[in-house]
C-alpha cells in the first residue's frame, strides 16, 4: 500500500510539474507573438537627435525638464528594454501586496509597449500577467500559471485610453518621446506644473506633469483614467510619482516609481511599486 501511494504521490508531482512547465512556454509563445506584433508596429523617428532650440517655446517648467535631462545632440531613443522587480497589491479594498518581476518592451513610434509580469502568489504558483499597448490596441490580461484566465481586457476605446495613458506616463524613463518632434504637445498649468498630450490613430489623451525644483518630473496625474471595476471599464482619478534619478546612457531617469488610483476621500490607493533593475535603449539611425 505505501509503494502504491508513493507511486500516486509521484504521478501527481509530475503531473503538476509538467502542467506548470506547459502554461509557462505557452504564455512564452504569446509573449513572442505580441512583441513580433508590436515590433510590426514600428514607425521611423525624425528626427534623429535633439536640438536644444526647438523647445524653446515650451512652458518654463518643461524647458528646465529638458534641460535637467538631455543634452543638445541626444539621440532620440526608438526602442526599450526594462527589467523591473516591486510588488503588486492584489486586491481592490485591502493591502495584499505581493511580489512581481517583470519584463517589458517598448517601442518610441508607433507609441507601443509589451509589460510581461509574473506576480508571486504563493511559493510555486504564479500568475502571469500581461499590459500592452499595441498599434492602438489595448491589451489586459492575467492567467494562473499561464493556465487559467482570470482576467482579458481589450479591444476597446477605453482600454486603449488606458493604456495609451500608461505609455505617456512612463515615458519618463523615454524621455526623448516627451519632445514637441515626437508628438506630445505640451500646455502650460502654473509654474510647476503643464499638461501633456499625445494622439495616436483616433485615441488622444492627455496627463498633468508636475516638476521640482531640479527639473525632474516628480508626478503624473489624470482626472479620468478608465480603470476595470468587477468587470467594467470605469473613470477614476490616477496618479503616478517617480525618485531615484540616475544618469543612464547621457539621459538623467528615475529608476523608482509607484501609481495609485485617488479615491473618494483624496487617498491615494498604491497599486504598483517597482524599480528598474536594467534598461537598456536602441537610438534611431
Amino acid at each position: 500500500m505505501g509503494k502504491i501511494i508513493l507511486i500516486i504521490i509521484l504521478i501527481l508531482t509530475v503531473g503538476i510539474v509538467s502542467a506548470i512547465a506547459l502554461g509557462k512556454y505557452r504564455w512564452h509563445l504569446a509573449t513572442e507573438t505580441v512583441r513580433s506584433n508590436l515590433e510590426a508596429a514600428r514607425l521611423p523617428i525624425k528626427p534623429l537627435t535633439f536640438d536644444s532650440r526647438k523647445i524653446a517655446d515650451l512652458p518654463a517648467p518643461v524647458q528646465q525638464y529638458f534641460r535637467a535631462t538631455l543634452e543638445d545632440g541626444q539621440p532620440l531613443i526608438s526602442t526599450v528594454r526594462i527589467v523591473h522587480q516591486g510588488t503588486f497589491n492584489m486586491s481592490e479594498t485591502d493591502e495584499k501586496w505581493s511580489p512581481f518581476t517583470s519584463t517589458q518592451l517598448v517601442i518610441s513610434q508607433r507609441p507601443g509597449f509589451d509589460w510581461d509580469a509574473q506576480i508571486a502568489m504563493m511559493p510555486g504558483i504564479n500568475i502571469f500577467v500581461r499590459d500592452a499597448c499595441i498599434a492602438g490596441e489595448g491589451i489586459l490580461k492575467a492567467s494562473v500559471l499561464g493556465l487559467a484566465t482570470v482576467a482579458d481586457v481589450g479591444g476597446t476605446p477605453e482600454a486603449a485610453r488606458g493604456e495609451l495613458m500608461r505609455f505617456l506616463a512612463e515615458a519618463t524613463w523615454y524621455p526623448t518621446k516627451l519632445l514637441p518632434s515626437q508628438g506630445v504637445k505640451w500646455e502650460a498649468i502654473d509654474n510647476s506644473r503643464a499638461k501633456a498630450t499625445l494622439k495616436d490613430g483616433n485615441i488622444a489623451v492627455a496627463l498633468d506633469f508636475s516638476f521640482d525644483e531640479t527639473g525632474a518630473i516628480a508626478t503624473v496625474r489624470t482626472d479620468a483614467r478608465p480603470r476595470t471595476v468587477n468587470g467594467k471599464m470605469v473613470l477614476a482619478p490616477w496618479h503616478g510619482r517617480f525618485w531615484d534619478w540616475e544618469m543612464q546612457d547621457g539621459m538623467r531617469i528615475p529608476k523608482a516609481g509607484e501609481v495609485a488610483w485617488e479615491m473618494p476621500d483624496g487617498s491615494l490607493k498604491p497599486y504598483w511599486r517597482g524599480r528598474i533593475t536594467n534598461i537598456s535603449y536602441q537610438f534611431a539611425g
